[in-house]
Protein backbone atom coordinates (compact mmCIF):
# COMPACT_ATOMS: atom_id res chain seq x y z
CA UNK A 1 0.00 0.00 0.00
CA UNK A 2 1.61 3.53 -0.91
CA UNK A 3 2.26 5.95 1.81
CA UNK A 4 -0.97 7.99 0.20
CA UNK A 5 -3.85 5.17 0.30
CA UNK A 6 -2.59 4.62 3.47
CA UNK A 7 -2.62 7.51 4.65
CA UNK A 8 -6.58 8.17 3.10
CA UNK A 9 -7.57 4.59 4.27
CA UNK A 10 -6.94 5.64 8.00
CA UNK A 11 -8.81 9.17 7.35
CA UNK A 12 -11.88 7.11 6.25
CA UNK A 13 -11.95 4.49 8.31
CA UNK A 14 -11.43 6.15 11.75
CA UNK A 15 -13.45 9.65 10.87
CA UNK A 16 -16.39 9.96 13.15
CA UNK A 17 -18.90 9.72 10.94
CA UNK A 18 -18.89 9.60 7.08
CA UNK A 19 -16.45 13.02 6.72
CA UNK A 20 -14.83 10.88 3.16
CA UNK A 21 -11.36 13.12 2.12
CA UNK A 22 -9.51 12.61 -1.09
CA UNK A 23 -6.09 11.01 -1.66
CA UNK A 24 -3.10 13.59 -1.04
CA UNK A 25 0.00 13.53 -3.21
CA UNK A 26 -0.48 10.94 -6.85
CA UNK A 27 -3.41 9.18 -7.29
CA UNK A 28 -4.21 6.25 -9.40
CA UNK A 29 -6.99 6.18 -12.14
CA UNK A 30 -9.53 4.27 -9.59
CA UNK A 31 -8.31 7.00 -6.55
CA UNK A 32 -9.20 9.92 -9.31
CA UNK A 33 -12.64 8.11 -9.49
CA UNK A 34 -13.45 7.56 -5.92
CA UNK A 35 -12.21 11.14 -5.13
CA UNK A 36 -14.48 12.54 -7.64
CA UNK A 37 -17.17 10.25 -5.81
CA UNK A 38 -16.31 11.77 -2.69
CA UNK A 39 -17.34 15.00 -4.30
CA UNK A 40 -20.41 14.43 -5.65
CA UNK A 41 -21.64 12.57 -1.94
CA UNK A 42 -20.75 15.68 -0.35
CA UNK A 43 -22.66 17.70 -2.62
CA UNK A 44 -25.52 15.59 -1.64
CA UNK A 45 -25.78 13.92 -5.58
CA UNK A 46 -25.66 10.66 -4.50
CA UNK A 47 -26.56 9.43 -8.34
CA UNK A 48 -22.87 10.99 -9.64
CA UNK A 49 -21.47 9.58 -6.55
CA UNK A 50 -22.53 6.14 -7.12
CA UNK A 51 -21.43 6.27 -10.72
CA UNK A 52 -18.02 7.47 -9.49
CA UNK A 53 -17.62 4.81 -6.96
CA UNK A 54 -18.54 2.20 -8.62
CA UNK A 55 -16.60 3.16 -11.21
CA UNK A 56 -13.35 3.61 -9.31
CA UNK A 57 -14.58 0.13 -7.48
CA UNK A 58 -14.18 -1.90 -11.04
CA UNK A 59 -10.50 -0.06 -11.92
CA UNK A 60 -9.23 -0.75 -8.54
CA UNK A 61 -10.21 -4.62 -9.06
CA UNK A 62 -8.64 -4.37 -12.47
CA UNK A 63 -5.40 -2.87 -11.51
CA UNK A 64 -4.80 -4.23 -7.69
CA UNK A 65 -6.91 -7.54 -7.98
CA UNK A 66 -10.57 -8.84 -5.87
CA UNK A 67 -8.06 -9.53 -2.49
CA UNK A 68 -6.35 -6.06 -2.51
CA UNK A 69 -6.42 -4.47 0.82
CA UNK A 70 -6.66 -1.14 -0.94
CA UNK A 71 -10.15 -1.98 -1.96
CA UNK A 72 -11.73 -1.48 1.64
CA UNK A 73 -11.78 2.28 0.08
CA UNK A 74 -13.78 1.82 -2.39
CA UNK A 75 -16.17 -0.80 -1.19
CA UNK A 76 -16.80 1.43 2.60
CA UNK A 77 -17.59 4.26 0.58
CA UNK A 78 -19.76 2.86 -2.30
CA UNK A 79 -21.46 1.14 0.90
CA UNK A 80 -21.92 4.54 2.19
CA UNK A 81 -23.73 5.77 -0.94
CA UNK A 82 -26.07 3.07 -0.79
CA UNK A 83 -26.73 3.63 2.90
CA UNK A 84 -27.66 7.24 2.53
CA UNK A 85 -29.82 6.30 0.21
CA UNK A 86 -31.65 3.92 2.33
CA UNK A 87 -30.56 0.59 0.34
CA UNK A 88 -29.60 -1.36 3.16
CA UNK A 89 -29.66 -4.61 1.27
CA UNK A 90 -27.20 -3.28 -0.86
CA UNK A 91 -24.76 -1.46 1.54
CA UNK A 92 -24.54 -4.76 4.11
CA UNK A 93 -22.82 -7.09 1.51
CA UNK A 94 -20.37 -4.28 0.52
CA UNK A 95 -19.56 -3.53 4.63
CA UNK A 96 -19.12 -7.14 5.09
CA UNK A 97 -16.78 -7.44 2.21
CA UNK A 98 -15.07 -4.37 3.27
CA UNK A 99 -14.57 -6.58 6.93
CA UNK A 100 -13.48 -9.05 5.17
CA UNK A 101 -10.23 -7.53 3.20
CA UNK A 102 -9.34 -5.85 6.48
CA UNK A 103 -9.19 -9.28 8.62
CA UNK A 104 -7.27 -10.45 5.97
CA UNK A 105 -4.90 -7.71 5.90
CA UNK A 106 -4.31 -6.19 9.39
CA UNK A 107 -6.05 -9.34 11.46
CA UNK A 108 -9.11 -9.76 13.21
CA UNK A 109 -7.93 -7.76 16.21
CA UNK A 110 -6.98 -4.63 14.11
CA UNK A 111 -8.99 -1.41 15.00
CA UNK A 112 -9.79 -0.47 11.61
CA UNK A 113 -12.13 -3.82 11.53
CA UNK A 114 -13.85 -2.55 14.52
CA UNK A 115 -14.83 0.81 12.28
CA UNK A 116 -15.75 -1.69 9.85
CA UNK A 117 -17.73 -3.49 12.13
CA UNK A 118 -18.97 -0.18 13.41
CA UNK A 119 -20.67 0.66 10.17
CA UNK A 120 -22.05 -2.73 9.37
CA UNK A 121 -23.52 -2.24 12.71
CA UNK A 122 -24.80 0.63 11.98
CA UNK A 123 -26.54 -0.85 8.90
CA UNK A 124 -28.61 -2.99 10.63
CA UNK A 125 -29.80 -0.62 13.51
CA UNK A 126 -31.01 1.65 10.20
CA UNK A 127 -33.31 -2.14 9.83
CA UNK A 128 -34.39 -2.01 13.26
CA UNK A 129 -32.10 -5.13 13.87
CA UNK A 130 -30.87 -4.02 17.41
CA UNK A 131 -30.30 -8.04 18.17
CA UNK A 132 -27.93 -8.22 15.07
CA UNK A 133 -26.32 -4.79 15.94
CA UNK A 134 -25.35 -5.39 19.30
CA UNK A 135 -22.64 -8.18 19.44
CA UNK A 136 -21.31 -6.02 16.37
CA UNK A 137 -20.99 -2.92 18.81
CA UNK A 138 -19.57 -5.50 21.54
CA UNK A 139 -16.72 -7.08 19.19
CA UNK A 140 -15.84 -3.11 18.12
CA UNK A 141 -15.52 -2.48 21.72
CA UNK A 142 -13.45 -5.18 23.08
CA UNK A 143 -10.93 -4.79 20.05
CA UNK A 144 -10.50 -0.93 20.87
CA UNK A 145 -10.15 -1.50 24.81
CA UNK A 146 -7.48 -4.08 24.13
CA UNK A 147 -5.70 -2.54 21.28
CA UNK A 148 -6.52 0.77 22.19
CA UNK A 149 -6.94 1.06 25.62
CA UNK A 150 -9.42 1.90 27.94
CA UNK A 151 -9.19 5.59 27.88
CA UNK A 152 -8.98 5.77 24.31
CA UNK A 153 -11.43 8.27 22.87
CA UNK A 154 -12.35 5.33 20.17
CA UNK A 155 -13.22 3.20 23.19
CA UNK A 156 -15.39 5.77 23.99
CA UNK A 157 -17.20 5.67 20.55
CA UNK A 158 -17.60 2.56 20.56
CA UNK A 159 -19.60 3.00 24.31
CA UNK A 160 -21.41 5.58 22.95
CA UNK A 161 -22.79 3.30 20.15
CA UNK A 162 -23.32 0.40 21.91
CA UNK A 163 -26.00 2.94 24.24
CA UNK A 164 -27.89 3.74 21.43
CA UNK A 165 -28.78 0.37 20.73
CA UNK A 166 -29.49 0.28 24.11
CA UNK A 167 -31.61 3.28 23.82
CA UNK A 168 -32.96 2.23 20.73
CA UNK A 169 -34.57 -0.66 22.74
CA UNK A 170 -35.96 1.26 25.57
CA UNK A 171 -33.09 -0.09 28.13
CA UNK A 172 -32.56 3.34 29.02
CA UNK A 173 -31.06 1.92 32.78
CA UNK A 174 -28.07 -0.13 30.55
CA UNK A 175 -27.68 3.23 28.48
CA UNK A 176 -26.88 5.56 31.04
CA UNK A 177 -23.67 4.44 32.28
CA UNK A 178 -22.32 3.82 29.18
CA UNK A 179 -22.81 7.38 28.07
CA UNK A 180 -21.96 8.44 31.32
CA UNK A 181 -18.56 6.42 30.94
CA UNK A 182 -17.80 7.56 27.03
CA UNK A 183 -18.63 11.06 28.02
CA UNK A 184 -15.93 10.66 31.57
CA UNK A 185 -13.26 9.19 28.67
CA UNK A 186 -13.71 11.60 26.31
CA UNK A 187 -13.40 14.47 28.65
CA UNK A 188 -10.05 13.52 29.67
CA UNK A 189 -8.91 13.02 26.93
CA UNK A 190 -9.95 15.46 24.56
CA UNK A 191 -10.93 18.36 26.96
CA UNK A 192 -14.28 19.52 28.15
CA UNK A 193 -14.94 21.89 25.10
CA UNK A 194 -14.15 19.05 22.32
CA UNK A 195 -16.69 18.59 19.69
CA UNK A 196 -16.88 14.80 20.79
CA UNK A 197 -17.83 15.58 24.18
CA UNK A 198 -20.38 17.50 22.49
CA UNK A 199 -21.85 14.69 20.70
CA UNK A 200 -21.85 12.66 24.01
CA UNK A 201 -23.99 15.04 25.86
CA UNK A 202 -26.37 15.13 22.96
CA UNK A 203 -26.86 11.36 22.87
CA UNK A 204 -27.46 11.19 27.18
CA UNK A 205 -29.98 14.42 26.22
CA UNK A 206 -31.66 12.44 23.64
CA UNK A 207 -31.75 9.02 26.15
CA UNK A 208 -33.34 11.52 29.06
CA UNK A 209 -35.74 13.13 25.83
CA UNK A 210 -37.29 9.45 25.34
CA UNK A 211 -37.71 8.86 29.08
CA UNK A 212 -39.29 12.52 29.34
CA UNK A 213 -36.70 13.77 31.62
CA UNK A 214 -37.00 16.80 30.10
CA UNK A 215 -35.11 18.91 33.45
CA UNK A 216 -32.12 17.09 32.74
CA UNK A 217 -32.02 16.97 29.33
CA UNK A 218 -31.92 20.58 28.34
CA UNK A 219 -28.74 21.20 29.92
CA UNK A 220 -27.11 18.64 28.47
CA UNK A 221 -29.02 20.26 24.97
CA UNK A 222 -27.35 23.67 25.73
CA UNK A 223 -24.42 22.17 26.84
CA UNK A 224 -23.39 20.37 23.63
CA UNK A 225 -24.78 23.33 21.29
CA UNK A 226 -22.72 25.82 22.91
CA UNK A 227 -19.60 23.60 22.95
CA UNK A 228 -20.75 23.51 18.94
CA UNK A 229 -20.90 26.44 18.70
CA UNK A 230 -17.56 27.71 20.07
CA UNK A 231 -15.21 25.00 18.22
CA UNK A 232 -17.13 24.99 15.04
CA UNK A 233 -18.66 28.29 14.51
CA UNK A 234 -22.47 29.42 14.75
CA UNK A 235 -22.73 27.99 10.79
CA UNK A 236 -21.86 24.97 11.34
CA UNK A 237 -23.93 21.83 10.23
CA UNK A 238 -24.03 20.14 13.43
CA UNK A 239 -24.83 23.58 14.74
CA UNK A 240 -28.33 23.03 12.88
CA UNK A 241 -28.76 19.41 14.91
CA UNK A 242 -28.31 20.78 18.34
CA UNK A 243 -30.41 23.77 17.28
CA UNK A 244 -32.95 21.02 15.91
CA UNK A 245 -32.93 18.75 19.19
CA UNK A 246 -33.04 21.58 21.54
CA UNK A 247 -36.23 22.41 19.53
CA UNK A 248 -37.46 18.98 19.99
CA UNK A 249 -37.14 18.99 23.69
CA UNK A 250 -39.10 22.40 23.69
CA UNK A 251 -41.96 21.62 21.60
CA UNK A 252 -42.65 18.31 23.65
CA UNK A 253 -43.14 20.55 26.55
CA UNK A 254 -45.07 22.97 24.61
CA UNK A 255 -42.95 25.41 24.72
CA UNK A 256 -43.81 26.37 21.13
CA UNK A 257 -42.69 29.94 21.11
CA UNK A 258 -38.85 28.76 22.24
CA UNK A 259 -39.04 26.15 19.91
CA UNK A 260 -39.80 28.04 16.46
CA UNK A 261 -36.29 30.09 16.13
CA UNK A 262 -34.44 27.13 16.89
CA UNK A 263 -35.91 25.15 14.00
CA UNK A 264 -35.80 28.62 11.58
CA UNK A 265 -32.23 29.36 12.70
CA UNK A 266 -31.77 25.23 11.99
CA UNK A 267 -33.04 25.99 8.41
CA UNK A 268 -31.53 28.74 7.52
CA UNK A 269 -27.68 26.93 8.45
CA UNK A 270 -28.23 24.06 6.22
CA UNK A 271 -30.03 25.58 3.42
CA UNK A 272 -26.91 28.27 3.59
CA UNK A 273 -24.41 25.46 4.17
CA UNK A 274 -25.95 22.35 1.56
CA UNK A 275 -28.15 24.31 -0.51
CA UNK A 276 -31.99 24.46 -0.94
CA UNK A 277 -32.47 21.10 -1.90
CA UNK A 278 -30.64 18.65 0.29
CA UNK A 279 -31.86 16.38 2.56
CA UNK A 280 -30.93 18.12 5.65
CA UNK A 281 -32.90 21.25 4.56
CA UNK A 282 -36.02 18.70 3.93
CA UNK A 283 -35.79 17.35 7.69
CA UNK A 284 -35.83 21.34 8.84
CA UNK A 285 -39.09 22.03 6.73
CA UNK A 286 -40.63 18.77 8.35
CA UNK A 287 -39.87 19.78 11.87
CA UNK A 288 -41.11 23.36 11.17
CA UNK A 289 -43.88 21.71 10.16
CA UNK A 290 -44.26 19.55 12.75
CA UNK A 291 -44.38 22.43 14.93
CA UNK A 292 -46.82 24.67 12.43
CA UNK A 293 -49.31 21.17 12.96
CA UNK A 294 -49.26 21.43 16.97
CA UNK A 295 -50.00 24.79 16.93
CA UNK A 296 -53.11 24.27 14.84
CA UNK A 297 -51.10 26.43 11.65
CA UNK A 298 -52.11 24.12 8.93
CA UNK A 299 -52.17 26.56 6.18
CA UNK A 300 -48.34 27.51 6.51
CA UNK A 301 -47.54 23.94 7.51
CA UNK A 302 -49.09 22.48 4.57
CA UNK A 303 -46.08 24.16 1.63
CA UNK A 304 -43.16 23.15 3.96
CA UNK A 305 -44.22 19.38 3.86
CA UNK A 306 -45.13 19.86 0.14
CA UNK A 307 -41.47 21.33 -0.39
CA UNK A 308 -39.48 18.87 2.11
CA UNK A 309 -41.14 15.81 -0.34
CA UNK A 310 -40.09 17.28 -3.43
CA UNK A 311 -36.72 17.86 -2.13
CA UNK A 312 -36.79 13.94 -0.86
CA UNK A 313 -38.27 12.02 -3.95
CA UNK A 314 -35.76 13.99 -6.22
CA UNK A 315 -32.47 13.74 -4.07
CA UNK A 316 -33.61 10.32 -2.44
CA UNK A 317 -35.77 8.38 -4.41
CA UNK A 318 -39.53 7.66 -4.09
CA UNK A 319 -38.76 4.56 -1.86
CA UNK A 320 -36.33 6.23 0.75
CA UNK A 321 -37.41 5.90 4.56
CA UNK A 322 -37.25 9.81 4.30
CA UNK A 323 -39.55 9.82 2.01
CA UNK A 324 -41.80 7.61 3.28
CA UNK A 325 -41.93 9.55 6.37
CA UNK A 326 -42.30 13.05 4.43
CA UNK A 327 -45.25 11.20 3.24
CA UNK A 328 -46.56 10.20 6.14
CA UNK A 329 -46.20 13.28 7.49
CA UNK A 330 -48.39 15.10 4.69
CA UNK A 331 -51.17 13.13 5.28
CA UNK A 332 -51.18 13.79 8.81
CA UNK A 333 -51.71 17.13 8.41
CA UNK A 334 -54.50 16.10 6.00
CA UNK A 335 -56.21 14.08 8.60
CA UNK A 336 -56.06 16.67 10.96
CA UNK A 337 -57.75 18.58 8.63
CA UNK A 338 -60.52 15.98 7.91
CA UNK A 339 -59.04 15.23 4.31
CA UNK A 340 -59.44 11.81 4.83
CA UNK A 341 -59.66 10.93 0.96
CA UNK A 342 -56.17 12.81 0.37
CA UNK A 343 -54.74 11.12 3.51
CA UNK A 344 -55.46 7.43 2.90
CA UNK A 345 -53.95 6.78 0.14
CA UNK A 346 -50.33 8.93 1.36
CA UNK A 347 -50.28 6.48 4.10
CA UNK A 348 -50.61 3.67 2.14
CA UNK A 349 -47.86 4.78 -0.04
CA UNK A 350 -45.67 5.85 2.83
CA UNK A 351 -46.33 2.32 4.64
CA UNK A 352 -45.45 0.35 1.04
CA UNK A 353 -42.11 2.59 0.87
CA UNK A 354 -41.37 1.68 4.91
CA UNK A 355 -42.10 -2.35 3.62
CA UNK A 356 -40.37 -2.30 0.75
CA UNK A 357 -36.96 -0.63 2.17
CA UNK A 358 -36.85 -1.30 5.65
CA UNK A 359 -38.43 -5.07 5.23
CA UNK A 360 -41.84 -6.05 6.71
CA UNK A 361 -41.13 -6.80 10.29
CA UNK A 362 -39.73 -3.38 10.82
CA UNK A 363 -41.00 -1.23 13.75
CA UNK A 364 -41.00 1.82 11.62
CA UNK A 365 -44.37 0.38 9.89
CA UNK A 366 -46.03 0.36 13.43
CA UNK A 367 -46.55 3.90 13.06
CA UNK A 368 -47.96 3.93 9.45
CA UNK A 369 -50.11 1.15 10.26
CA UNK A 370 -51.25 3.32 13.65
CA UNK A 371 -51.70 6.19 11.17
CA UNK A 372 -53.90 4.52 9.13
CA UNK A 373 -55.92 2.91 11.63
CA UNK A 374 -56.60 6.11 13.17
CA UNK A 375 -57.82 7.53 9.85
CA UNK A 376 -59.87 4.68 9.40
CA UNK A 377 -61.42 4.66 13.10
CA UNK A 378 -62.34 8.96 12.64
CA UNK A 379 -64.47 7.50 9.56
CA UNK A 380 -66.27 4.83 11.85
CA UNK A 381 -64.21 2.02 10.24
CA UNK A 382 -63.22 0.15 13.04
CA UNK A 383 -63.12 -3.09 11.28
CA UNK A 384 -60.32 -2.12 9.20
CA UNK A 385 -58.67 -0.49 12.01
CA UNK A 386 -58.44 -3.56 14.28
CA UNK A 387 -56.30 -5.82 12.58
CA UNK A 388 -53.79 -2.72 11.62
CA UNK A 389 -53.69 -1.87 15.21
CA UNK A 390 -53.11 -5.27 16.12
CA UNK A 391 -50.41 -5.59 13.21
CA UNK A 392 -48.25 -2.62 14.88
CA UNK A 393 -48.38 -4.10 18.39
CA UNK A 394 -47.14 -6.78 17.11
CA UNK A 395 -44.22 -5.34 14.82
CA UNK A 396 -43.33 -3.52 18.38
CA UNK A 397 -43.56 -6.34 20.48
CA UNK A 398 -41.46 -8.52 18.30
CA UNK A 399 -39.26 -5.48 17.50
CA UNK A 400 -38.71 -3.89 21.05
CA UNK A 401 -40.18 -6.42 23.46
CA UNK A 402 -43.47 -6.75 25.08
CA UNK A 403 -42.04 -4.20 27.94
CA UNK A 404 -40.67 -1.20 25.80
CA UNK A 405 -42.45 2.19 26.52
CA UNK A 406 -43.58 2.11 22.44
CA UNK A 407 -45.87 -0.77 23.40
CA UNK A 408 -48.09 1.15 25.44
CA UNK A 409 -48.98 3.69 22.19
CA UNK A 410 -50.49 0.24 20.35
CA UNK A 411 -51.60 -1.15 24.05
CA UNK A 412 -53.74 1.86 24.16
CA UNK A 413 -54.89 2.38 20.88
CA UNK A 414 -56.17 -1.05 20.79
CA UNK A 415 -57.89 -0.43 24.32
CA UNK A 416 -59.69 2.57 22.86
CA UNK A 417 -61.13 0.96 19.61
CA UNK A 418 -62.31 -2.23 22.43
CA UNK A 419 -63.86 0.56 24.38
CA UNK A 420 -65.91 1.60 21.74
CA UNK A 421 -66.92 -1.40 20.85
CA UNK A 422 -68.32 -2.28 24.03
CA UNK A 423 -65.27 -4.85 24.58
CA UNK A 424 -64.68 -3.62 28.14
CA UNK A 425 -62.73 -6.50 29.67
CA UNK A 426 -60.42 -6.73 26.69
CA UNK A 427 -59.95 -3.23 26.96
CA UNK A 428 -59.04 -3.33 30.56
CA UNK A 429 -56.56 -5.84 29.97
CA UNK A 430 -54.59 -3.79 27.92
CA UNK A 431 -55.01 -0.73 29.80
CA UNK A 432 -53.39 -3.23 32.77
CA UNK A 433 -50.38 -4.10 30.78
CA UNK A 434 -49.61 -0.53 29.65
CA UNK A 435 -49.76 0.82 32.95
CA UNK A 436 -47.63 -2.09 33.93
CA UNK A 437 -44.77 -1.14 31.38
CA UNK A 438 -44.52 2.42 31.90
CA UNK A 439 -44.79 2.32 36.03
CA UNK A 440 -41.47 -0.51 35.46
CA UNK A 441 -39.80 1.69 32.76
CA UNK A 442 -40.71 5.37 33.96
CA UNK A 443 -41.76 4.81 37.96
CA UNK A 444 -45.47 5.49 39.33
CA UNK A 445 -44.80 8.89 39.66
CA UNK A 446 -44.09 9.57 35.98
CA UNK A 447 -46.26 12.71 33.96
CA UNK A 448 -46.53 10.46 31.11
CA UNK A 449 -48.54 8.05 33.24
CA UNK A 450 -51.13 10.77 34.80
CA UNK A 451 -51.23 11.54 30.93
CA UNK A 452 -51.67 8.23 29.81
CA UNK A 453 -54.75 7.97 32.34
CA UNK A 454 -56.52 11.39 31.56
CA UNK A 455 -56.26 10.01 27.48
CA UNK A 456 -57.77 6.63 27.96
CA UNK A 457 -60.66 8.15 30.75
CA UNK A 458 -61.44 10.75 28.49
CA UNK A 459 -61.91 7.71 25.06
CA UNK A 460 -64.01 5.72 27.38
CA UNK A 461 -66.31 8.94 28.09
CA UNK A 462 -66.43 9.24 24.61
CA UNK A 463 -66.88 5.60 24.09
CA UNK A 464 -63.71 6.25 21.79
CA UNK A 465 -65.09 8.59 19.47
CA UNK A 466 -62.22 11.01 19.33
CA UNK A 467 -62.80 14.62 17.86
CA UNK A 468 -59.07 14.37 16.56
CA UNK A 469 -56.90 11.29 16.02
CA UNK A 470 -53.90 10.68 18.16
CA UNK A 471 -51.19 10.63 15.75
CA UNK A 472 -47.89 9.13 15.88
CA UNK A 473 -45.36 11.38 14.26
CA UNK A 474 -41.94 10.13 12.71
CA UNK A 475 -40.57 13.44 11.54
CA UNK A 476 -36.50 12.73 12.59
CA UNK A 477 -37.26 15.35 14.95
CA UNK A 478 -34.19 14.28 17.09
CA UNK A 479 -31.13 13.35 15.81
CA UNK A 480 -28.74 10.82 17.48
CA UNK A 481 -25.01 11.02 16.94
CA UNK A 482 -23.30 7.62 15.92
CA UNK A 483 -19.12 7.88 15.68
CA UNK A 484 -17.05 5.17 14.03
Amino acid sequence: MTHAAARWSAILLLCSGPCFAPPSGHADGWEESVAAGVRSYHQGDYGTAEEHLGKGLTEAERALGPQDSRLAIAVTLLAEVYRAQGRYVESEPLFERSIALLERALGPEHPDVATGLNSLAQVYEAQGRHADAEPLYRRSLAIREKALGLQSPQVARSLNNLAEVYRAEGRYAEAEPLYRRSLAVLEKALGPEHPDVATGLNNLALSYHAQGRYADAEPLYVRSLAIRERTLGPQHLVVARSLNNLAALYRAQGRNTEAGPLYARSLAIRERAVGPHHPDVAQSLNNLALLYMAQGRYAEAEPLYKRALAILEKALGPEHPATATSLNNLALLYHAEGRYAEAEPLYKRSSSAWEQTLGPEHPTLATGYTNLADLYVAQDRTREAEPLYRRALALREKAFGSSHPDVVVSLQKLASLYQAQGRHAEAGTLIKQALTILETAFGPEHPDLATFLENYAASSRKAGHEDKPETVETGAAVIPARAR
